[in-house]
């Protein structure tokens, strides 16, 4: 199972999907802030690939969101991710690294997944490849085309805000 990203390296950009974008040759990522997406902020939880996902997003403190998220299958990690978004210049990027329960990186040591912004909205944030929309106070969604083999789809974590 691998995030889009590996496959735009690839060269394979012809995915269909409803709420995940990507720049256009030549776009570049419009403006934006940390405070516009400052709603993120929280510890997040549900259900996916039948396991219970979790993901803890800080407050912006020095340009960026820090996050971690983890995936329990049967009371054990299978994998975990750490990353951020970050202010660069007048625009934002998604970047992150996974780790595998045991904390074995899956990129290259100065490897990263980044996702370029391609749009923002009021309670909705587009990366390529990665969205995340903001439902409720309580409630957040995030949309990512992952590739399992030769197919890709969007798969949709469905969070709720653990109090």
């Amino acid at each position: 199972m691998r995030i889009l990203p590996f496959i735009l390296l690839l060269g394979l950009t012809f995915v269909q999907a409803q709420n995940t974008m990507q720049l256009s040759a030549g776009q570049t990522s419009p403006e934006a802030t940390l405070d516009q997406v400052s709603w993120l902020a929280g510890h997040w939880q549900g259900e996916a690939f039948g396991g219970i996902a979790e993901e803890i997003w800080s407050p912006a403190l020095g340009e960026s969101m820090m996050f971690v998220f983890r995936l329990v299958h049967d009371g054990k990690v299978s994998f975990y991710e750490i990353g951020h978004i970050k202010q660069v210049g007048p625009t934002l990027v998604m970047q992150l690294k996974h780790f595998h329960g045991d904390l074995r990186g899956w990129e290259e040591k100065d490897e990263t997944v980044d996702f370029k912004l391609v749009k923002l909205e009021k309670n909705k944030v587009f990366f390529e490849g990665l969205t995340i929309e903001r439902v409720t106070e309580d409630r957040v969604k995030f949309y990512v085309l992952i590739e399992d083999g030769d197919k890709t789809e969007e798969t949709v974590f469905d969070y709720a805000r653990v109090r």
